[in-house]
């Protein structure tokens, strides 16, 4: 519709409304007159605040029932009405007809809504509805006074149902019946400011749902529409399991736009928790049933941690009781059926398929993807749904224009990592990684054990979705792997690089917030872990795992049982995994042997031999740190048979005490570190080790 045909639409609903209000207005004044008849006192400046004989002796005589409203108001409505249908028929949207229509509103309920409307829209009748209560505080329609202008009785039933909780009224949220503590017919009326604005032709949803509305996501005409057909034909809650980098919100935005419905997208993460769900329930049903739209709300994990009533707050609003406006949840999790009465339709959000995922960053990027752009390094290792794919671009071009250049693959990664949400950062310690292959020292088997790990990191998609590999049995789509060796042979530090390689963070788990000595709590912490990595593109790393993943054994006690319970629901939840976990241990004798059957991979680190430790020597020291000419890097790396994190270790103690002396690193500098690296192992410094330089030792 164009501009001037918006205005005209505009007008047009201004007038009808206007037009009803005037009706009312006539009535207004017709009932002050009857009433000035018979007061002995009407132009009394304390009226309302007292009463006199006269007042006490007017109200003991027993009146009739209120006249009806005369042939004029009628004539007068006719006139107005019959404007409206010229205007209708034109394309004028006349809002006070499409609400009637939208909560299903009798006549008589459109006049009680314009009654207690009318105040708000005219200050004079704010007054003269006090002189009609007899009381200056009461400046909006009573129901009394609302059944007056009606022409009904005060006992009429039907009347007094209208403005009753359940009435399609009070319980649309249309009106508020206020002071609910005093007699019915002397409860105050108030249409809400939201609906007054609506009326008047604004659309600006209410300040206490906006706080939680999101703009829904663009949809493809290629969306599966089968949930929007069931909406046409009736359906009014559904719930949509998602999947990791599923598009369940998208889904559900297709489905109501087809069904011809204006998506409200709720974001249930942003509730406070004094937030009160069943005002907020009403507030959102009918702001969707002003504009003509349906709901869709996620996560559902919100408000089921809430308890069933929390879900059942929203499923059961009035609105969806009159099955008028849909709702469409999503969420990980299963349906539970105690979360409502109403019986929902459930479907499963289809698994994002490799070339769904590339679409969704080529599309957002709009022709601007950098040149070293590859669809799996982006598509495989990062299941992000289409909006946080959107967002991830966004700040790529930010980090980009940062960093005043173009757009590169590692803006993408960063902007993709920056949609992890921070849940798994209190249950352990994220790295960002800042290693790569070149700086690892292993043989050539570990280290193409460890591009494979990477690669089928990288490709799983491909090969598990794609290509089937894994029909049935309930396991995940993750990737596990062993990492077994001593301490300091590399293993923390080839996980970091198969993160840095895959453009992920990583994820250390802390074992003091793992392991609980009260039964049942450790699986709860590890089951806290698991559901928050699932939504976290990231490497998830157990270190010294024998401590949680260790070998179950004879039930002897109480505690061998509980222990073995650990040991089983370990079993079974790192089969249902859908990220990448690597478990990092000593000895690998003493983690049980059905972890290693469902692992993808088992690598282990040796200790470095002499050439090895040479290079560990050389990267260890660096070229930054001054030298000075009698450093035998060949003498240390023949002698001392360290792992590289003893050598690591020493080169930062030696790297000290050259700075505290202000000189270059000397050889005396390094056997004396070297000495330190000895103590806290406890090994001796025998001569026969440390040969010509044994004289040097303090």
């Amino acid at each position: 519709m164009s501009s001037a045909g918006m205005g005209t639409s505009g007008e047009a609903n201004l007038r009808h409304l206007l037009g009803r209000i005037a009706v009312v207005e006539a009535r207004v004044r017709a009932a002050v007159a009857r009433r000035r008849e018979h007061d002995p006192a009407p132009d009394d400046p304390l009226r309302g605040l007292y009463l006199s004989d006269e007042q006490v002796d007017r109200l003991l005589l027993v009146e009739g029932t209120p006249p009806p409203p005369t042939g004029a108001d009628a004539t007068a409505l006719d006139e107005v009405e019959h404007a409206a249908d010229i205007a209708e028929a034109a394309g004028a949207d006349l809002r006070i007809r499409r609400l009637a229509r939208s909560f299903g509103l009798q006549p008589v309920d459109v006049e009680l809504l314009l009654i207690a409307l009318a105040p708000d829209l005219d200050s004079r009748l704010e007054r003269l509805y006090g002189y009609l209560n007899d009381d200056v505080t009461l400046r909006r329609a009573t129901i009394g006074l609302a059944l007056d202008l009606c022409g009904a009785s005060p006992a009429n039933i039907d009347l007094r149902r209208r403005l009753s909780p359940a009435s399609a009224l009070v319980r649309g949220g249309l009106i508020l019946v206020e002071e609910p503590a005093r007699p019915f017919l002397t409860r105050s009326l108030r249409v809400p400011d939201r609906v007054t604005a609506h009326l008047l032709g604004d659309d600006q949803p209410d300040p206490a749902i906006t706080a939680l509305l999101e703009p829904a996501p663009p949809v493809d005409a290629a969306d599966d529409l089968a949930i929007g057909r069931a909406l046409q034909q009736g359906a009014r809650l559904c719930y949509v399991r998602d999947r990791p980098g599923g598009a369940a919100r998208t889904i559900a935005v297709a489905a109501l736009t087809a069904a011809g419905h204006v998506p409200l997208c709720l974001q249930l993460g942003w509730l406070r928790p004094d937030d009160d769900l069943a005002a907020l329930a009403q507030g959102l049903a009918r702001e969707a049933r002003l504009v003509g739209g349906g709901l869709v709300a996620s996560p559902i994990e919100v408000l089921a941690e809430r308890g069933p009533q929390a879900v059942r707050a929203l499923a059961d609003c009035a609105a969806l009781a009159e099955c008028t406006v849909p709702l469409v949840l999503t969420g990980h999790r299963g349906w539970d059926p105690s979360w409502t009465s109403a019986v929902p339709l459930l479907l499963d959000a289809p698994v994002p398929r490799s070339q769904d995922r590339a679409d969704r960053w080529q599309a957002n990027l709009n022709g601007d993807a950098p040149g070293d752009f590859e669809h799996a390094a982006l598509t495989a290792q990062f299941l992000l749904t289409p909006e946080q794919v959107a967002r991830a671009v966004q700040s790529a071009r930010l980090q980009a224009s940062l960093d005043g250049g173009a757009l590169t693959l590692a803006h993408l990664q960063s902007g993709a990592r920056a949609q992890n949400a921070a849940g798994l950062e209190r249950l352990a310690r994220r790295i960002d990684p800042t290693v790569s292959w070149g700086d690892l020292v292993l043989p050539p088997g570990p280290l193409t054990q460890l591009r494979e790990l990477a690669a089928r990191a990288r490709h799983r998609d491909r090969v598990l979705h794609d290509w089937a590999m894994r029909p049935g049995g309930g396991r995940g789509c993750g990737v596990t792997a062993l990492f077994v060796g001593d301490s300091g042979t590399g293993k923390t530090m080839s996980a970091e690089v198969i993160a840095a390689e895959l453009g992920l963070d990583l994820y250390t788990v802390n074992l003091a917030t793992v392991v609980d000595k009260y039964v049942g709590e450790t699986e709860k912490n590890l089951e806290r872990i698991f559901t928050e990595a699932a939504g976290v593109n990231g490497v998830l790393l157990f270190d010294e795992a024998d401590a949680i993943f260790g070998k179950r054994s004879e039930v002897r006690d109480a505690h061998d049982r509980y222990a073995n319970i650990e040991t089983a629901y370990l079993l079974q939840r790192m089969e249902s995994f859908d990220g990448l976990a690597i478990l990092a241990t000593n000895l690998r004798a003493n983690v049980d042997e059905a972890f290693m059957r469902r692992l993808d991979a088992v690598i282990d680190f040796p200790t470095p031999d002499e050439t090895q430790r040479r290079q560990l020597w050389e990267r260890c020291l660096g070229s930054a740190l001054p030298r000075a000419g009698d450093i035998d890097l060949d003498f240390c790396a023949h002698a001392f048979e360290l792992s590289g994190g003893n050598i690591r270790s020493i080169a930062l103690t030696a790297a000290y005490l050259v700075a505290d002396a202000d000189r270059p690193l000397s050889m005396a500098d390094l056997i004396r570190a070297i000495q330190r690296e000895y103590r806290k192992l406890g090994r001796l410094c025998l001569e026969s080790e440390f040969g010509r330089y044994h004289a040097l030792l303090t």
